[in-house]
């Protein structure tokens, strides 16, 4: 930054910074004018800004990147998205697993499903994706956003019967909806396998797709189809949709459910291994903790003992997270209802089931410790969240946590990372995987995202039974060069844009 040069709009000076890259740290000093770092020094400076932030040491890190977010609906009924920008988050990727908030008719119900009461705004056009980021970038959030197609909506946009096989035609028509998807804007498309209705899909409706999607760039993001006795198996259909389709793959929330499935994590990892040492591009997202959620409706045949497929799930590790039919029973897992109402589990599940349909989450705890960090430890793992905002109830803590969990129990306490590692999974490595042009790193000509944090005091504090707690230890958070949190606070700015793709 040298004397005569244009006034900055912004100095950050005293910084300890992770660049994103995974490089050593530096202490130095980084410039912004507009939404652009234009000048990085390795060194302590005084420059000519408008305003400087001296953050007496603390890191400064590229903002993090949330590959796995349900916030699809969040974003437009809550834009301030403070559980996300609180813990660092600068920008995230929605429509996974399967579920989107495009085409609009089929989102709709989802969307009522998450957020009761709230009225979803019409985009229009054959996909809604256009309309729908551009009614982003009109109606900004607080952070980046960027959509998959959900191959769930689109399905059932598409098809007649949607838990059936397409037709030719149907088939055709799901094709040119993903292709239309992808021209507006979508940066590759999920499944939800487990979900209806993408679990009546083929392998081969899904190579199909991903064909179509080949040539563009995009990339294919599953919810496997089983992830826990059939893990192997789903993980070796999920390398081979991509290997078929010509498409990267992205492994969403990789983890081995219940316990007759604990230590299959090393198994599927050498499946990845062996897919990237044949050239394939595969690469999977983790969140940092032992537990999953879902809605109940989709692990009710487990839960009952009624699927042949999967794991089978004990009813005490079943909590419910959300029910607004009845919200005296969040917190309290299937175990604690039937002794309650003096009946079976299975049969206070399908009760529950049948009240609340797609409205009842739950949080499942079905995994073990030493499988998370096996797959955090692993260089194909970055880092998503999974989470999903409601209105009311007992979310899941990762909705808040997740970023601040790894940094500081993952990276600091347990040292399963380095800081500079830990910090690269959550920036450059999905900037890169995603295709988010010209962010995840601190280096000239990238976007002003920034996160300045305390390395010795990060960590989450959202519990089972307390989940909407702020993390302590995030200092700032820039989106697009304008502050949204300082000092720990949210500032209601709303800065946020849409990111579209595909853009490889």
């Amino acid at each position: 930054m040298k004397n005569g040069s244009p006034r900055l709009d912004l100095l950050i000076r005293n910084a300890r910074i992770v660049d994103g890259t995974g490089a050593p740290s530096f202490t130095g000093s980084v410039g912004v004018r507009g939404d652009r770092i234009v000048a990085i020094e390795p060194s302590d400076v005084e420059a000519e800004a408008t305003a400087t932030l001296d953050v007496d040491g603390r890191v400064l890190s590229p903002g993090f990147i949330d590959v796995h977010s349900h916030d699809d609906f969040a974003v437009v009924f809550e834009p301030e998205m403070g559980f996300k920008v609180e813990q660092g988050v600068t920008s995230e990727i929605v429509g996974n697993c399967g579920i989107g908030a495009a085409p609009h008719e089929c989102a709709r119900g989802f969307s009522n499903a998450i957020f009761p009461g709230h009225q979803l705004p019409p985009w229009n056009g054959f996909a809604g994706y256009l309309d729908y980021l551009d009614y982003l970038d009109e109606n900004p959030p607080s952070l980046n956003v960027g959509t998959l197609a959900g191959h769930g909506v689109l399905r059932q946009a598409a098809m007649e019967n949607p838990r059936g096989a397409p037709s030719a035609g149907e088939l055709s028509r799901l094709r040119d909806s993903l292709r239309c998807a992808l021209e507006e804007g979508a940066v590759g498309y999920s499944s939800g396998l487990i979900y209806d209705p993408s679990r009546w899909a083929t392998t081969e409706e899904l190579v199909a797709l991903a064909r179509e999607m080949s040539r563009t760039g995009g990339l294919y993001a599953t919810h496997m189809r089983d992830e826990s006795r059939l893990l192997l198996d789903s993980v070796a259909e999920a390398i081979r949709v991509g290997s078929e389709g010509g498409v990267p793959v992205q492994i969403s929330h990789h983890k081995a459910s219940g316990r007759a499935s604990w230590g299959l994590v090393h198994d599927s990892l050498r499946l990845i291994e062996e897919a990237r040492a044949q050239g394939g591009d595969v690469t999977a997202d983790q969140y940092p903790y032992t537990a999953g959620s879902t809605i109940l409706s989709a692990v009710l045949g487990w839960l009952t003992g009624e699927s042949d497929e999967g794991l089978r799930m004990e009813p005490c590790d079943v909590v419910i997270a959300s029910n607004p039919d009845d919200p005296s029973l969040e917190g309290l897992s299937i175990a604690d209802i039937a002794r309650q109402w003096e009946i079976a589990p299975a049969d206070v599940a399908r009760r529950i089931v049948e009240q609340g349909q797609l409205r009842v989450w739950v949080v499942l705890h079905t995994m073990c410790e030493d499988d998370v960090q096996t797959v955090l430890r692993h260089p194909t793992t970055m880092i998503g969240s999974d989470g999903i905002q409601t209105p009311a109830g007992k979310p899941h803590p990762r909705l808040y946590g997740t970023f601040p969990r790894v940094l500081g129990r993952y990276a600091r306490d347990l040292a399963i990372l380095s800081l500079e590692e830990a910090v690269r999974r959550m920036t450059s490595f999905p900037a890169e995987k995603f295709g988010l042009r010209d962010r995840g790193t601190i280096r000239v000509g990238a976007h002003a995202d920034l996160v300045v944090f305390d390395p010795e005091t990060i960590a989450d504090t959202a519990t089972w039974t307390d989940p909407r707690r702020a993390p302590e230890g995030i200092r700032h958070v820039f989106v697009n060069e304008t502050s949204v949190v300082r000092d720990g606070a949210h500032t209601g700015a709303r800065p946020g844009r849409s990111l579209r793709g595909p853009v490889r």
